[in-house]
């Protein structure tokens, strides 16, 4: 199959989503927990999530457009410049998955979607309880992509919680022991297994391919 821009612009409007959002390859599966000043809490999956840099330790992720849909993870991120990541593991990505619907502020996803808030620490927004690798964000800032009116929003990680066990003997961390979910697309999951580990690559010990 080969599809050229016209092509692609002539695509059905969810063909074209679930097409785009897939050639990027298997992305991340995380979970943003929120809270709002009332204590309402929501619950949101995305597939965005990027590290930024290391000193700090930035994340960032995309948040579509704003304008007539509520985007309320980003109305309780401005709110208390405070949330959570937290990865999505096998025996909950169903549940994970319906936090995509769009419930009216008031509905918390957790409760909704049988997932647990957990709170850790000074961080005010929820934990999800089930995940096993979560983080706890302080808001940085919003850039704007003026292409697409859509938001790359920036946190730092104040908080790192995962097993002790997930650390291998380099101090690498190994998401196949933590059992972490990929997404593709709109709705496809995928298993993430550790396939190769190479040295941390200096000129002079790159071999003949």
């Amino acid at each position: 199959m080969k599809l050229n821009n016209t092509d692609l612009k002539n695509l059905d409007r969810i063909n074209r989503i679930k097409i785009i959002n897939a050639v990027s390859g298997i992305k991340p599966g995380n979970l943003i927990g929120t809270i709002d000043n009332e204590g309402s809490t929501n619950l949101a999956i995305f597939s965005s999530v990027v590290h930024l840099g290391s000193d700090p330790a930035l994340l960032g992720f995309i948040l579509r457009p704003t304008g007539e849909v509520p985007r309320n993870t980003f109305d309780n991120i401005l709110a208390n410049k405070s949330y959570t990541i937290n990865h999505i593991h096998p025996e909950f990505t169903k549940n994970a998955h319906y936090t995509s619907a769009k419930f009216d502020a008031s509905i918390s996803e957790f409760e909704r979607c049988g997932l647990t808030e957990e709170y850790i620490d000074t961080c005010k927004a929820p934990f999800v309880k089930e995940s096993r690798f979560k983080m706890g964000m302080q808001f940085i800032e919003a850039l704007p992509i003026k292409q697409n009116n859509t938001l790359l929003v920036i946190g730092e990680i104040t908080s790192l919680i995962l097993p002790d066990t997930s650390f291998e003997s380099s101090e690498d961390i190994n998401l196949e022991e933590i059992n972490s979910v990929g997404i593709s697309g709109l709705n496809s999951y995928y298993y993430v297994t550790k396939m190769a580990e190479y040295p941390y690559v200096r000129t002079n010990e790159v071999p003949k391919f």
